[in-house]
């Protein structure tokens, strides 16, 4: 698939890195999963095999007919494409948890949208820059944001697994790794 430089797009290139990238999730069989920006589908037929429900957020209209023939040619019945802004997008009432590879650009104004929402996932898993992975962790080594600090007040965060450039087509020019915040439970939540 074509790049779209207006939106920072770097696909992943290898569907089976797309399964192992989710084998380092909490991600079960029961859960709804949001992915946020699908673009041709790689993570969307990945996760498809591993949760009950994906809900594919991509705005970009070329994008969307590529998804949607791959979707039909895997199978993957599973999948609700929604074709609209991820900012625009009225996150599930319900329990849900977050794939993502986003542009980069958005990753700030994304973590805001999901930690403020009326209902917060349970988990985010989101390819983005190192250095701004970085910051949203909570410890003595590195630098923490606002941003970082108001997510470790409702989240448990860490890296999870660094990426290469080879594996995104095209390669990005900075370090990118799999970052992992998941919700932290507590006595009034339903278990």
């Amino acid at each position: 698939m074509s790049r779209n430089h207006l939106l920072s797009q770097h696909f992943l290139r290898n569907p089976r890195l797309a399964l192992i990238l989710i084998g380092h999730s909490n991600l079960k069989k029961r859960d709804t999963v949001v992915e946020i920006g699908a673009g041709s589908g790689v993570i969307t037929s990945a996760l498809a095999r591993r949760v009950a429900h994906v809900i594919a957020v991509e705005p970009d209209a070329e994008a969307v007919a590529k998804l949607r023939g791959h979707l039909k040619r895997q199978g993957c019945e599973n999948v609700e494409v929604v074709v609209k802004d991820f900012m625009d997008y009225e996150l599930p009432a319900g329990a849900y948890k977050v794939f993502a590879n986003p542009p980069f650009h958005l990753s700030s104004a994304i973590l805001h949208k999901l930690i403020e929402a009326s209902n917060p996932p349970e988990a985010i898993y989101l390819i983005l820059q190192k250095q701004f992975a970085l910051k949203l962790l909570n410890n003595d080594r590195h630098y923490t944001s606002q941003l970082g600090l108001a997510l470790t007040r409702e989240y448990t965060t860490r890296i999870r697994l660094p990426l290469k450039p080879t594996d995104f087509t095209p390669p990005p020019a900075v370090p990118t790794v799999l970052f992992e915040a998941k919700r932290i439970k507590t006595v009034t939540d339903k278990v």
